[in-house]
């Protein structure tokens, strides 16, 4: 955003700090204005033809701006992806403990990635991974639903659940 002098143009469409259009002017012109009500010439949409430039005060309008950006930031939701990792030879108690993380993870609002990881002579038996995640997703289907499916990425097999969406 150019400000005062940084503008390039020769000719600008100006708007004054009421908000009232005053025409298309030279920037000299324009700059000449500015100065004349102690306030800032700044151009607004540099891309339009001819640019348009605002006298308004900038150091305000910029206050302005950063607050309505932290205001949107606000009001956006990220949604946090958890992960929990599982090997093929997994015990029945172990697997448990892991599921059970896993739903309050779900409950929480959490997406949860599930990954199966593979070492040494493990990797010729990548449908006992499989069972594991596939066993995982069968038992959480009633509060979650699966956004990827299970695939095998180099040595570990990830699938992605997310909580299913709640009725308003």
């Amino acid at each position: 955003m150019r400000i005062n002098r940084q503008i390039r143009a020769d000719k600008v469409r100006l708007i004054s700090e009421d908000g009232s259009q005053l025409g298309v002017v030279s920037v000299r012109e324009a700059l000449a204005m500015a100065e004349e009500a102690d306030l800032d010439l700044v151009e607004i949409a540099p891309n339009a033809e001819p640019p348009v430039c605002k006298i308004i005060n900038f150091s305000k309008f910029r206050y302005q701006q950063i607050k309505k950006e932290k205001e949107s930031k606000k009001s956006q939701h990220q949604v946090k992806i958890k992960e929990i990792k599982f090997k093929p030879n997994i015990d029945t108690h172990d697997f448990l403990t892991k599921e059970k993380h896993a739903r309050e993870f779900i409950e929480k609002g959490y997406k949860v990635r599930i990954s199966c990881v593979f070492k040494g002579r493990e990797m010729l038996h990548t449908q006992l991974g499989e069972n594991v995640v596939k066993k995982l997703i069968e038992d959480l289907k009633d509060i979650a639903i699966v956004e990827s499916p299970a695939k095998l990425f180099g040595r570990s097999i990830t699938s992605v659940i997310a909580p299913i969406a709640k009725k308003r």
